[in-house]
């Protein structure tokens, strides 16, 4: 029997090579939690796109709360910082964060998350996260760098034959004019 896993889906584009890589071994539910995707529009967007693969793949999905002012609140302070730095460190243990309480209520084996596919996220921080807060709920975090074994260049191949809607930015208000994934 497969282990049961939670992986946080921060868009379907992302989501396409590491749900592929993690079928096989454990029975994938995909959740969509991403408080600070800006504007709303953006969110629905991606959000659609990730129903998508859903459906494609064939992988429940489960939408977290969109709850942007929550998130503009516990990243007052951060404003300034550069694309990368604590504000998306903040940004990265909130969504961890909600991903672990909702496997851990859930009855879920384990959680990741997508985010380690990106080029221009920090794997070793994503997953020092992660790991403390799987501690913290009593849960198992599963070790991810997606990107590896062009891991990345294959969910961007994925996405076009999947016809995903590929965003040039982050997601969060300060992301939207820095081009940064």
């Amino acid at each position: 029997m497969k282990k049961k896993l939670l992986l946080h889906t921060c868009c379907a584009p992302c989501s396409t090579h590491c749900v592929k890589e993690l079928m096989d071994e454990y029975d994938v539910t995909m959740f969509f939690y991403n408080p600070n995707i800006h504007p709303g529009g953006e969110y629905y967007k991606r959000y659609a796109n990730a129903q998508k693969v859903s459906a494609k793949m064939g992988v429940p999905l489960i939408e977290g709360a969109y709850s942007p002012q929550e998130w503009v609140e516990l990243t007052k302070g951060f404003e300034e910082e550069p694309e990368g730095g604590r504000r998306c460190r903040i940004c990265f243990s909130i969504r961890l964060a909600e991903t672990a309480r909702y496997a851990k209520l859930n009855g879920f084996d384990a959680f990741t998350t997508t985010l380690t596919i990106s080029p221009h996220k920090d794997a070793e921080l994503i997953n020092g996260l992660g790991a403390e807060l799987a501690k913290k709920r009593g849960i198992e975090w599963l070790p991810s760098d997606f990107r590896k074994k062009d891991g990345f260049r294959k969910s961007v191949q994925m996405s076009k034959e999947m016809e995903l809607y590929r965003q040039n930015y982050c997601g969060c208000f300060y992301s939207v004019n820095s081009g940064k994934k």
